[in-house]
């Protein structure tokens, strides 16, 4: 009985090894350790044979199992492991291929769209881009630009103050100083960027996008402005289009301007179909941006750096990007811009 379980421990250990899958190991398993195989059978009638026999045959067939157990798990690791490479092999995915189906690209974000369509307007009419901190000094932001000490726009309740001395700006305005800081005139220069203000309703952002514009040179008049963005009401809203200028009040410029331009919807008319125009209730124009003549004081915080206000003139403009967007596609909320809905972004392509 011992010869016979090692003959049959040696045999089983081949079979297993020559087993090339886990059904064929699971058949090897069940022929030599199955209810019905020799070797379980034979570890039965141990208790049958004198009692001088036992010890030995028992142990002898005991080895013998635990040495097929031993082959039969080894084996099923190692096919294991062969059929999960196999199947990584034969289910590998190539990242770098399109999705099936097909997912349609991706687009630019309509405040994007609309910045750069800008930029493209002002780019063709001669002007650089510049750009400037978004955490600025309160000297750039209200200082050098004429803000009196008790200007509103100073406190607390409307700016966010990083510091006492530090603010998220409140406009891209404090790049046209570090722009003149940076060169000599003459200067043309647009600042698109960020700005912040504690604001928040269906026509205000907390953060929002501004395009500032700033010309300086010799003979600029307000003529020279009027063109300008008449040549940017046409390029952005239609060649129809006209512009007209009211007086305002703004701290770095003098004189001061609210710009509107002519309804794009009613074409000036007021009416649309019999009724009043929704879009410009009726007034046939429709404020877009801020602009003037740029103050002669705020030269006065730049004179060491070329700019003598005696000798030299110049406008500046600055536009809300969203305001722009939102009368240009006919948004009606502000806060879509920044919702993330993509049944809103997908509209624009």
């Amino acid at each position: 009985m011992i010869e016979r379980a090692q003959h049959l421990a040696a045999e089983a250990r081949d079979a297993v090894h020559g087993a090339s899958s886990t059904a064929d190991l699971e058949e090897v398993r069940v022929r030599y350790l199955g209810r019905k195989a020799e070797l379980p059978q034979m570890l039965r009638q141990v208790s049958q044979l004198p009692a001088e026999e036992r010890g030995g045959a028992g142990q002898a067939l005991n080895e013998a199992r635990r040495a097929i157990e031993s082959a039969v798990a080894g084996r099923a690791a190692e096919l294991e492991e062969a059929e999960l490479v196999a199947r990584l092999e034969r289910d590998r995915i190539d990242v770098t291929l399109p999705g099936d189906p097909v997912r349609e690209l991706g687009r630019l974000h309509l405040i994007t769209q609309t910045r750069r369509e800008i930029e493209d307007v002002f780019l063709g009419l001669g002007f650089d881009v510049a750009e400037g901190p978004e955490v600025d000094l309160v000297h750039y932001n209200f200082d050098a630009l004429n803000h009196a000490p008790g200007h509103p726009a100073r406190a607390w309740t409307d700016t966010f103050y990083v510091s006492e001395d530090v603010v998220l700006r409140t406009h891209t305005s404090p790049v046209q100083i570090r722009a003149m800081e940076a060169a000599p005139p003459p200067l043309y220069v647009i600042v698109p960027g960020r700005v912040f203000r504690p604001d928040s309703d269906a026509t205000h952002t907390p953060q929002f996008h501004q395009v500032e514009g700033l010309a300086v040179d010799e003979d600029v008049t307000l003529a020279d402005l009027h063109g300008t963005l008449l040549a940017f009401a046409r390029a952005t809203f239609g060649d129809e289009r006209e512009v007209r200028l009211r007086p305002h009040f703004f701290p770095f410029t003098e004189p001061s301007v609210e710009v509107d331009v002519s309804c794009f919807q009613c074409r000036g008319t007021g009416s649309v179909d019999g009724g009043r125009c929704p879009l410009c209730k009726g007034e046939r124009w429709i404020e877009i941006l801020g602009a003037g003549m740029v103050d002669p004081n705020v030269f006065g915080y730049v004179r060491e750096y070329g700019y003598d206000p005696e000798r030299i003139q110049g406008f500046a403009f600055g536009m809300g990007v969203e305001r722009i967007a939102m009368l240009k596609h006919e948004v009606p909320d502000l806060r879509l811009f920044y919702d993330n809905d993509v049944r809103f972004l997908e509209q624009f392509g």
